[in-house]
């Protein structure tokens, strides 16, 4: 009975892996998009074990009771290792800890990151090599601009190109000190363990709340020396609009105009 259950434990993990990876978009909630194929390739391992378990398991107890009456050539194998102290039917007791986040991925999905993360990690640091050069902005309407960009052009362009212009970015409400609150991206390497936020602080509008994910309009909002270190990354907002969450969350990109 033992090893039948140890069977139905691959089956649901190789499920629920499947469930978030190949038949929805949950996992870009947990990893970077390009190990997608990774986790549908080992809930298809997963699943096959579980299958392949299940069916040996059937065939033992089939043969349990030979045609003249005596245990079946599985079975008696099986009693062999029983009375000499070790059973092959038993499985490490730890392995039962992959029921909870198994059944937690078929049954429902955690959400993907956000405010509670981001007020405890330390904001990613934007280096002026990140942009060797910087294009013009559009000369006309707001500016579309990911969060990496507005803080390295904040920070790193010399030519102040922000100074008076209107921008338009998106992210998640995180909430802040005083009245404000941060426009914030999270940005992964491989999975959700090693997210690194990025947040920008919004001044002149009441805060959304947290986790809600906006697009936003408004100019620098002055501190510092643009085009410096000391430039403040933050912005005086003009309008502010909800947003469905992006399907790669993870990914800071310019907002689309409309």
């Amino acid at each position: 009975m033992r090893r039948t259950f140890q069977a139905l434990l691959l089956l649901v993990t190789g499920a629920g892996v499947l469930r978030v990876s190949l038949f929805s978009d949950i996992s870009l909630r947990y990893v970077r998009e390009g190990l997608q194929p990774f986790l549908v390739a080992s809930g298809i391992v997963l699943c096959a074990m579980g299958v392949i378990g299940a069916r040996r398991d059937g065939m033992l107890l089939w043969g349990r009771q030979g045609s003249d009456g005596t245990l079946g050539d599985a079975a008696a194998h099986a009693e062999h290792g029983n009375g000499h102290g070790h059973d092959h039917t038993r499985g490490p007791l730890v392995a039962w800890l992959l029921l909870p986040p198994a059944l937690a991925l078929l049954l429902f999905a955690p959400p993907a990151l956000g405010s509670y993360t981001a007020v405890r990690d330390n904001p990613k640091i934007v280096e002026d090599e990140d942009y060797e050069r910087f294009e013009p902005l559009p000369a006309h309407g707001p500016a579309p601009l990911s969060l990496t960009e507005f803080i390295a052009r904040a920070q790193h362009d010399d030519n102040q190109s922000l100074k008076g212009r209107t921008v338009l970015m998106q992210g998640f409400v995180t909430p802040g000190k005083d009245g404000t609150w941060d426009l914030t991206r999270l940005l992964v390497a491989c999975c959700a363990a090693d997210s690194q936020s990025l947040t920008i602080t919004m001044h002149g509008a009441e805060a959304p709340p947290a986790d809600t994910w906006v697009k936003v309009t408004g100019t620098w909002h002055p501190g510092g020396t643009l085009g410096t270190t000391s430039a403040a990354l933050a912005l005086d907002v003009a309008t502010i609009r909800s947003i469905p969450q992006p399907r790669v969350p993870y990914v800071d990109q310019a907002p689309s105009i409309g």
